[in-house]
C-alpha cells in the first residue's frame, strides 16, 4: 500500500444510490450522502432528486485525509427541503467503513450495502483512488457540524416519527409531535424555516389521522396551506408543498367524502403535474393509482355541475388524463354531461356541439368489449337527440337511434340500466315519428316504454320518468290515430306521475305541461270546460317553476297557446285568441330555445293569424323570416343551408305568402321588402360575405379591414365544410364556423354603430330596393296560396299593385305541367310544324298574367315601347316562360299582328332585386375586356351525347367577337374543369357551349359537362370574380331552379351572376345545338354592331341583342328554341 498511515489521501467519487426507501414512507425533496470524518468534520453531497425507480445519481467527488480517524461514518439521508435544510433529515442507512476497505477495491467502482429498509437493502456505488498529499484535502469538508437546538429538535422529531411508523406505538407519535411543535415555536412566521417547521408538524398529524390515532384533520390541512403560502411559484419546495396539501385533502375526502376537497385536489394536481419531470419519484407517485388517478375517480363520482366552475373542474380533470390514460373516456363523458347540462339551462348550441365532440371521443376510446361502452353510447345518443331538437339535423336522429340500439343490445334483460336504455330509445323513436309521421316508430316507442315500466314497479326511483314517457307516446299515437283509449290512459299515467313528484322535483314542470296537453286534447274532443281550465292552470304552474331564460319555458308557452286556441275554437272569446297569439309570440321569441322549434311555432302563428284574419299576421311573417335567416346562417356549408331551408313544411312559400298578406293589408312597400327578404336566401347569406365596402373603407379603414378579413374566414370555412363527410370533423367545422360568425357579427354590430351605416347588411328597405328599377321597372310576380298578384316597382315613387284574380296557385302548377309536356312534344316535331300547344299556352300567359301588367305599364306608368323591364317571378311563376307571353292574334283592323311582350319591351329577368342592385354596383369597376369561348362537344363516356355543332359554334363566336377583346378559345381536351374555372376567373366575357345538367335532388351539383370532371354550381359559387361582365350559356337547363325551393333560384346562371357576372344569357330547358348557333350568330352580330364605329363592348346591351336575335331567327329556329333563351341581370 503506498504511503504511510499518516499520509494517506483518498479521492472518493460518489456515483449513485439504489433501493432508497424511507422508513417513514414520507416523500422527500431529495437524497444526500453524509460522510463523517471525525466528531467535528463531515462532508455532505449535493441533494439529488429521487427517481421513479428509487435511485439517485450524484457524481460528486471529495478528497479525504485519514490522519484524524481510523474509519469513516457513511450515512444516506432524506431531505424534506430542496434548498435550505433544517436539521439533518431522515436516516435511510448508516455504515462504518475503514480506510483499508476503501483501498481494497483499487480503481474500480464498488457497492456498499446498508441494512434493509421496508424489505430492500439500500446501496451506494462508490469509487476510491489514491492521490498525492499536495491535493487540497479539506476544501470540501465542513469546518464543523451544525449543532443548534432547532436542528436537534427537528432531528429528534424525525427519529421519533420513524419509530412511530415502524412500531405503531402512539407514544412515539406524541413525542414526534412534541419535538416538531417545539421547533415551530422557535420559528415564528418571519423565520426562514417556518414553512419547514409547519410541514414537519403537519405530516406527523396527517399520518396519525390516517392511522386513526389523531382526529384533527382540519388543523393539519391549515398547516399545509400555510406552508404552501410561504412557498410560492418558483420556490424550490413549491411542488412538494402542493403534493403535501393534495395528500391531506385526498385523505379527508376518503374519510369524510367531502366534495370540496376532491375538487380542490384536482386544481392542485393540475398545477402540480407540469412541475413533476417524468422519471422522478414525485411524478410516479403523483400520477399513480393513489395520486391523480384516485382524484380523477373521485371527481368522476361527483354530481354533474353545469356551472362555469363545475365545467372548469371537468376540463382540469380531462387535462390530467392524456391520450392513453385509462380514465380518459370517463373524464370525457363527465365533461360532456356537464357541458350538455349547461346547454339544457341556457341553450347555447356551442355547448351541445362540444358535448357531442367529447362523447364521440369517449365512444371511440371504448371499442366493442369495453365495460363502459354502453354508457358512452347512450350519452352520445342523448346529446345527438338534443341537437336534433335544437337544430333539426336528420342525420343526428338516425345516428342517435343506431347508438341507442347498440347500447340496448349491450344491456340485456337483468342489466341494471336496461330500463334507461329502453326509455331513451323510445324517446328517439318519438322524435323520428314527429319528424316523419311513421306509425311504426310510435308503436315501437310504446312497446319499449311498456317494457321499461315493468322494470320500474311502485317505489322505483325512475317510475315517474317512465310513466311520463309512456304517456307522451300514447298522446302522440292518439294525435295520429284518434283512439280515445290512448288519450285517457295518458291522462291517468300523467296524474300518477304528478303524485310521485314533489313540488321541488326538477322535472315536475315537464309533467305539468304534458298533462296540460292531453287535457287540452280531451277538451277538444269532449268540450268539457273543466279540462281546459285545468290545462291552463297546469301550464301557468309550470311557467312559475322556471327561470325567465330556461329553455323549457318554450314548451310551456306552446301548451298554453294550445289551451287558449282550443277554448277559442269552442267559445269564440276574442280574449282567448289574443292570449293564444301572445303565447305564440313568447314561444317563437324565446332566446334559449333552438331555431327549428321556434320556426315551426312562428309558422303555426302565421296559420292561426291567417285563418282568423288576425292583425298579427304580418308580425308573424316577419318573425318567421328573421328566425329562418338566423337558423340558416348557423349552418356552416352551402349544402346544409339548403337542407335547413327545405326542412319545414310551408316554409317554401313563406316569402310570397308574407307579400300576399302585406298586399291584403294594403302595405305594398312592405310587400316588396318581405318578398325580397324571404327569397334567394342562399344568395343573400353568401353575398353578405362579399359586400363591397368602399364607403366603409373611407369612413373607418380599420373596421373595414376587420370585416373583410372575417368575411373571408367565414366564407372559407363554409366552403370547406361542404366537402366534409366525417361527422366528428363536420361537428368541429360547425363549431369553428359559429365561433368565426360570432366575431363577424360583432364587427357588423360595431359598423352599425357608425352614423351612416346603421342598416349595414340588414334586409333592404323599399328605398334601397328601388335602385333595381333605375333603368326600367321591375315586375315582381307573387304566387301565393292566398292570392296571385304582381307588384311593379317603378323608377320613382310607390309600387303599383296589379291583381291577377283569374290566376290561382293551382292554375300555375297546371300551366307549368302543360308547358313541360308541350316542350317535350315540340322537341320531337319537324322544325317547320306549327307549335299549336305552345301558342295556346303563350296566349294564356298573355291574357291572364302579362296583359294586366302591360296595361299598367302603358297607361299608368306611361312606359315607352322598347323600354327595358325586369321580371322577378316567384314560386310557381319561376317555371313559366313569362317573356314568351304572346296574344298570337291579328289586330282588329287586320293591319298586322297584335304585339307580344317582347315586341313591346326588352325583357330581362332577375332572381331578386338585390342581385340586380349588386350587379349595378359592381359595374363601377370595369377593366379591359377579354373574351373566352369554352366548348366541350365530346365529354367522354357516360357524360352525354356528342354535340356535333359545338366546334362550329366556337368558330362562329371567334369570328364575331372583335379582335380587340383579347379573345381565346378552349375546347376538346383542354376544356377540363380546372381549365374552365381558370378561364372564368381570367376573363371578363365568357361563352360556354356544352351539356348543362340541372340536378333536381341537389341543385348545387348542377353542372356544365367538361372533359374530365363536372364544373358544378358549387365550383362557380366559390369563385369571386368582381370584374366579370357577361356570360352566354349555350347549354341546357342553365336558368331553371329546383322544384323544392323555387324561390331560392338555385341554378347555373344565378351562380355565375353571384360570382360576379353582371349580365348572363341562360336557358330554361334543353337546347338543340344544331339550331342554337343561329341564335348565337344573331346575338353576337347585334351585340357588337357598334364596335365598327369605335364603340366599346357593353354587357348592358345583352338583353337588347337577345331580343333582336330571337326576332331575326323566326324563320330558321322553331318557337321553343327561341323561347328557351332568357337574359338575366343588367
Amino acid at each position: 500500500m503506498p504511503g504511510s498511515s499518516e499520509s494517506r489521501y483518498i479521492r472518493l467519487e460518489v456515483i449513485n444510490g439504489n433501493n432508497l426507501r424511507l422508513p417513514s414512507y414520507r416523500f422527500p425533496a431529495g437524497i444526500y450522502l453524509s460522510i463523517n470524518v471525525d466528531s467535528r468534520r463531515r462532508w455532505r453531497s449535493s441533494i439529488s432528486v429521487l427517481s421513479s425507480d428509487e435511485s439517485v445519481t450524484w457524481g460528486n467527488t471529495v478528497t479525504l485525509s485519514s490522519y484524524a480517524s481510523p474509519a469513516l461514518s457513511v450515512e444516506i439521508r432524506a431531505s424534506y427541503e430542496a434548498d435550505r435544510i433544517l436539521g439533518s433529515g431522515e436516516i435511510i442507512g448508516k455504515l462504518q467503513i475503514s480506510w483499508d476497505e476503501l483501498f481494497d477495491h483499487g480503481d474500480e467502482p464498488f457497492n456498499l450495502s446498508f441494512p434493509p429498509v421496508r424489505g430492500v437493502h439500500p446501496s451506494l456505488t462508490l469509487k476510491a483512488a489514491f492521490v498525492h498529499s499536495c491535493d487540497d484535502q479539506d476544501g470540501a469538508l465542513s469546518d464543523s457540524l451544525v449543532d443548534c437546538k432547532i436542528a436537534r429538535d427537528t432531528d429528534a422529531g424525525h427519529a421519533q416519527f420513524v419509530e412511530y411508523v415502524t412500531s405503531e406505538n402512539i407514544s412515539h407519535l406524541n413525542a414526534a409531535v412534541e419535538h416538531f411543535q417545539l421547533v415551530l415555536d422557535q420559528c415564528p412566521v418571519s423565520h426562514p424555516d417556518h414553512a419547514t417547521a409547519l410541514t414537519n408538524l403537519a405530516w406527523a398529524h396527517l399520518i396519525g389521522y390516517i392511522r386513526n390515532d389523531l382526529q384533527d384533520i382540519d388543523a393539519t390541512i391549515s398547516l399545509f396551506r400555510d406552508a404552501l403560502a410561504l412557498r410560492p411559484q418558483r420556490h424550490p419546495d413549491h411542488s412538494l408543498s402542493l403534493y403535501n396539501l393534495t395528500e391531506a385533502l385526498t385523505w379527508r375526502h376518503t374519510k369524510k367524502d367531502t366534495a370540496a376537497d376532491i375538487r380542490e385536489a384536482a386544481q392542485l394536481y393540475h398545477e402540480l403535474l407540469p412541475l413533476c419531470p417524468e422519471g422522478t419519484y414525485l411524478h410516479s407517485i403523483a400520477t399513480g393509482a393513489n395520486g391523480v388517478d384516485y382524484m380523477i375517480s373521485g371527481c368522476n363520482d361527483l354530481p354533474i355541475d353545469a356551472s362555469d366552475q363545475g365545467i372548469h373542474l371537468r376540463r382540469v380533470v380531462l387535462e390530467l388524463c392524456p391520450l392513453g390514460h385509462q380514465l380518459r373516456p370517463a373524464a370525457l363523458d363527465k365533461l360532456a354531461q356537464a357541458v350538455e347540462a349547461r346547454f339544457d339551462q341556457h341553450g347555447s348550441i356551442d355547448d351541445l356541439d362540444t358535448s357531442i365532440q367529447l362523447g364521440r371521443e369517449a365512444v371511440f376510446l371504448c371499442p366493442e368489449g369495453h365495460a363502459d361502452r354502453d354508457t358512452y353510447l347512450n350519452n352520445l345518443a342523448v346529446s345527438l337527440v338534443s341537437r336534433f331538437i335544437h337544430q333539426g339535423k336528420p342525420n343526428d336522429l338516425d345516428e342517435a337511434i343506431s347508438l341507442h340500439e347498440e347500447a340496448l343490445r349491450l344491456r340485456p334483460i337483468g342489466h341494471k340500466y336496461r330500463e334507461s336504455s329502453l326509455g331513451n330509445l323510445g324517446g328517439t323513436f318519438i322524435s323520428r315519428f314527429n319528424k316523419r309521421g311513421d306509425i311504426d316508430d310510435i308503436t315501437r316507442a310504446i312497446s319499449l316504454y311498456r317494457e321499461a315500466l315493468t322494470l320500474c314497479p311502485p317505489g322505483h326511483p325512475c317510475r315517474d320518468t317512465t310513466l311520463n314517457n309512456l304517456a307522451l307516446a300514447l298522446k302522440f299515437r292518439y294525435s295520429k290515430l284518434d283512439v280515445s283509449e290512448d288519450l285517457n290512459e295518458a291522462i291517468d299515467l300523467y296524474h300518477e306521475c304528478l303524485r310521485l313528484q314533489q313540488h321541488d322535483h326538477p322535472q315536475r314542470h315537464v309533467t305539468l305541461r304534458n298533462l296540460s296537453s292531453v287535457l287540452c286534447s280531451r277538451f277538444t274532443h269532449t268540450q268539457e270546460n273543466e279540462d281546459v281550465e285545468e290545462a291552463i292552470a297546469l301550464c301557468q304552474e309550470s311557467l312559475a317553476a322556471l327561470s325567465s331564460l330556461h329553455p323549457g319555458r318554450y314548451f310551456s308557452y306552446m301548451r298554453l297557446q294550445k289551451a287558449y286556441s282550443s277554448r277559442y275554437e269552442i267559445l269564440h272569446d276574442p280574449a282567448d285568441l289574443s292570449l293564444a297569439i301572445e303565447n305564440f309570440r313568447l314561444a317563437s321569441g324565446h332566446p334559449t330555445h333552438g331555431f327549428p322549434n321556434r320556426i315551426r311555432t312562428a309558422l303555426s302563428w302565421v296559420d292561426e293569424a291567417e285563418d282568423h284574419q288576425h292583425d298579427s299576421a304580418l308580425e308573424a311573417y316577419q318573425v318567421c323570416l328573421e328566425l329562418f335567416d338566423s337558423h340558416v346562417m348557423t349552418r356552416s356549408s352551402i349544402i346544409s343551408r339548403r337542407e335547413a331551408a327545405t326542412a319545414f313544411r310551408g316554409a317554401q312559400s313563406l316569402s310570397v305568402d308574407a307579400a300576399s298578406c302585406a298586399i291584403h293589408w294594403n302595405n305594398l312597400r312592405h310587400a316588396v321588402e318581405l318578398v325580397e327578404q324571404g327569397r334567394g336566401q342562399q344568395w343573400s347569406l353568401a353575398s353578405r360575405l362579399r359586400t363591397p365596402v368602399e364607403d366603409l373603407e373611407s369612413a373607418n379603414p380599420k373596421l373595414a379591414h376587420n370585416y373583410l378579413e372575417l368575411s373571408q374566414l367565414v366564407s372559407n370555412v363554409a366552403q370547406s365544410s361542404a366537402t366534409i363527410t366525417d361527422r366528428a370533423a363536420a361537428d368541429r367545422a360547425a363549431t369553428e364556423y359559429r365561433r368565426l360568425t360570432r366575431w363577424w357579427e360583432a364587427v357588423i354590430a360595431e359598423i352599425r354603430g357608425l352614423r351612416a351605416f346603421s342598416r349595414f347588411l340588414l334586409p333592404p328597405l323599399y328605398e334601397d330596393l328601388q335602385a333595381a328599377a333605375r333603368q326600367g321597372p321591375v315586375i315582381i310576380l307573387i304566387a301565393s296560396q292566398y292570392s296571385c298578384n304582381a307588384i311593379i316597382v317603378p323608377t320613382l315613387g310607390d309600387p303599383h299593385h296589379v291583381p291577377l284574380p283569374s290566376v290561382t296557385l293551382a292554375d300555375l302548377k297546371i300551366l307549368k305541367d302543360r308547358f313541360t309536356r308541350a316542350i317535350r312534344h315540340a322537341s320531337r316535331m319537324n322544325p317547320t310544324e306549327l307549335r299549336t300547344d305552345l301558342i295556346v299556352l303563350s296566349r294564356i300567359i298573355w291574357d291572364e298574367i302579362m296583359l294586366p301588367i302591360v296595361n299598367v305599364l302603358e297607361h299608368v306608368l306611361k312606359l315607352k315601347r322598347r323600354s327595358r323591364i325586369w321580371l322577378c317571378p316567384t314560386a310557381a311563376f319561376t317555371s313559366i316562360p313569362l317573356h314568351a307571353a304572346n296574344p298570337f292574334q291579328t289586330k282588329a283592323d287586320r293591319s298586322g299582328k297584335e304585339p307580344c311582350l317582347e315586341d313591346l319591351y326588352i325583357c330581362s329577368y332577375t332572381p331578386t332585386l338585390s342581385a340586380l342592385v349588386r350587379s349595378r354596383q359592381l359595374m363601377k369597376k370595369r377593366v379591359a375586356p377579354s373574351f373566352v369561348a369554352i366548348g366541350q362537344g365530346q365529354p367522354g363516356g357516360g357524360k352525354g351525347k356528342v354535340l356535333l355543332a359545338v366546334d362550329s359554334e366556337l368558330e362562329l363566336v371567334h369570328k364575331l367577337v372583335p379582335a380587340t377583346a383579347n379573345r381565346t378559345t378552349i375546347s376538346g381536351d383542354s376544356a377540363t374543369r380546372a381549365g374552365a374555372l381558370e378561364a372564368l376567373q381570367g376573363n371578363t366575357w365568357v361563352h360556354l357551349a356544352c351539356h348543362g345538367k340541372q340536378d333536381p335532388a341537389q341543385p348545387y351539383n348542377s353542372h356544365f359537362v367538361m372533359k374530365d370532371e363536372h364544373l358544378t354550381l358549387l365550383d362557380i359559387m366559390e369563385r369571386n370574380i368582381p370584374h366579370a361582365e357577361f356570360a352566354f350559356l349555350s347549354a341546357c337547363h342553365t336558368a331553371v331552379g329546383d322544384e323544392e325551393t323555387p324561390d331560392e333560384v338555385i341554378h347555373l346562371a344565378a351562380g355565375l351572376q353571384f360570382s360576379g357576372f353582371k349580365s348572363v344569357v341562360g336557358t330554361l330547358w334543353e337546347v338543340d345545338d344544331a339550331v342554337a348557333k343561329h341564335v348565337v350568330k344573331a346575338f353576337y352580330t347585334n351585340m357588337f354592331e357598334d364596335l365598327k364605329d369605335g364603340g366599346a363592348m357593353d354587357c348592358t346591351k345583352a338583353a337588347w341583342a337577345l331580343n333582336r336575335a330571337t326576332h331575326a331567327v323566326k324563320t330558321k329556329v322553331p318557337l321553343e328554341q327561341r323561347m328557351v333563351f332568357i337574359h338575366i341581370g343588367v
